[in-house]
């Protein structure tokens, strides 16, 4: 997975590193495996003067789909941001519906900040992290998806995206070749 390129405006947008979404499982990688590599990328944006952006969701896009999440209740604090990188955030950003950017102020942060390309990390690979590539992608910026900081709670579905999607749309990296790359900038 070679990245080739990172711009000298380039922002973390990391996903739903929230109390709620990381108490289930996730595969190929847990939510803790996320948040440790994930916290390791955003320190070394800090290190490197780039921003970090934490998105969270808060509830559901309007709209009847065939999924709902049942008749349950959530607890008060679902929505917090893990506390391994809630002190890491430039910009918070909370969101309604899969994608970071429809619905909330995303691009105009980004584009005050003349970022040209977003690295993303999170859960879920299908839905909020896959949306957000996917928005990024139509809106011009350079997409970098972080393939090990990525999780799904389906293995053949995060394997798919991250195969046969993600290509598509920009970079797939690893956490290690884009720490070499942040490296390399300071």
């Amino acid at each position: 997975m070679p990245l080739t390129q990172l711009d000298s405006t380039t922002a973390l947008v990391v996903i739903d590193l929230q109390k709620g979404i990381v108490a289930g499982p996730t595969v190929p990688h847990s939510a803790a495996e996320v948040i440790e590599r994930t916290g390791r990328i955003a320190r070394a944006f800090r290190q490197s003067g780039l921003p970090v952006v934490l998105v969270n969701v808060s509830g559901g896009a309007p709209g009847r789909t065939d999924t709902r999440l049942g008749n349950f209740s959530l607890p008060p604090d679902w929505t917090e941001i893990v506390p391994e990188l809630k002190d890491l955030a430039d910009h918070i950003v909370t969101k309604q519906r899969p994608g970071a950017f429809h619905g909330t102020a995303l691009d105009e942060y980004l584009r005050q900040h003349h970022i040209t390309q977003i690295v993303l990390t999170g859960i879920a690979t299908t839905i909020g992290v896959e949306a957000t590539a996917r928005s990024a992608f139509d809106l011009g910026y350079h997409v970098t998806l972080v393939a090990d900081a990525i999780s799904d709670r389906v293995a053949d579905h995060h394997r798919h995206s991250v195969e046969h999607v993600f290509p598509r749309l920009g970079e797939v990296t690893n956490t290690d070749e884009l720490l070499k790359f942040l490296e390399m900038k300071r």
